[in-house]
C-alpha cells in the first residue's frame, strides 16, 4: 500500500524541481545576448524532451538496477521492464515507483540545463545533442547510480541528499571544463 501523504509530496517536489527548467531557460535568456536568446532557452527546452527519452529507454535503468563493481547498473529495467503501477519504490518511504523515477528524471533533465550556461554563444544545436547524451551517458548516470543508486560510493557511505555532489558538481565541474 503507497503512503499517499509521501506521494503527493513527491509529485508535489517533481512539478516543482520540473519547473526550474523554464525558470533556467529565462534566466539564462536574460543573460545572454539579443541574439542568442532564443538559442540558450532552446537547449533547456530540449534537455527537457530529448533527457525524458533517453531517462525512459534506459537512463533509469543505468542509474538505479544492479550493476557490476557499482560504477554503473545494467539494462535489467530498460523501459521500465518488469514494473506495473503497482510497483513500489523501496527507499524509506512507500511511493510508486513511477513517481520516484519521474523526481529522478527531472533532475537528469535540470542538471545538464545547468550546463548550457557555461557554453552560451559558442555551441551549435547538433554539438548540444551529442553533448546532452554523452554526458548523460557517461557521466551522469554513473555517478547517479554510484551515490544514490546503492553503487560504488554509496558502498563507502557518501550521502548526497540535496545533490551537492550528483547534480551540482557534476554540472559545475562540465561548465568549468568546456
Amino acid at each position: 500500500m503507497f503512503d499517499t501523504g509521501s506521494t503527493g509530496f513527491m509529485l508535489i517536489a517533481t512539478s516543482l524541481v520540473m519547473l526550474m527548467t523554464p525558470g533556467l531557460a529565462f534566466f539564462y535568456g536574460g543573460l545572454v545576448g539579443r541574439k542568442n536568446v532564443l538559442a540558450i532557452m532552446i537547449q533547456s527546452f530540449v534537455s527537457l524532451g530529448w533527457t525524458t527519452v533517453i531517462w525512459f529507454t534506459f537512463g533509469y535503468s543505468l542509474c538505479f538496477s544492479g550493476g557490476e563493481g557499482g560504477i554503473i547498473g545494467n539494462l535489467n529495467m530498460a523501459f521500465l521492464a518488469g514494473t506495473d503501477l503497482n510497483s513500489i519504490y523501496t527507499g524509506n518511504n512507500k511511493i510508486p515507483l513511477y513517481v520516484f523515477c519521474l523526481y529522478q528524471m527531472m533532475f537528469a533533465i535540470i542538471t545538464p540545463a545547468l550546463i548550457t550556461g557555461a557554453f552560451a554563444n559558442r555551441v551549435r544545436f547538433p554539438a548540444y545533442m551529442v553533448f546532452l547524451t554523452l554526458w548523460l551517458v557517461f557521466v551522469y548516470f554513473p555517478l547517479v547510480h554510484m551515490v544514490w543508486g546503492g553503487g560504488l560510493l554509496a558502498q563507502w557511505g557518501v550521502l548526497d541528499f540535496a545533490g551537492g555532489i550528483v547534480v551540482h558538481a557534476s554540472a559545475g565541474m562540465a561548465a568549468l571544463a568546456s
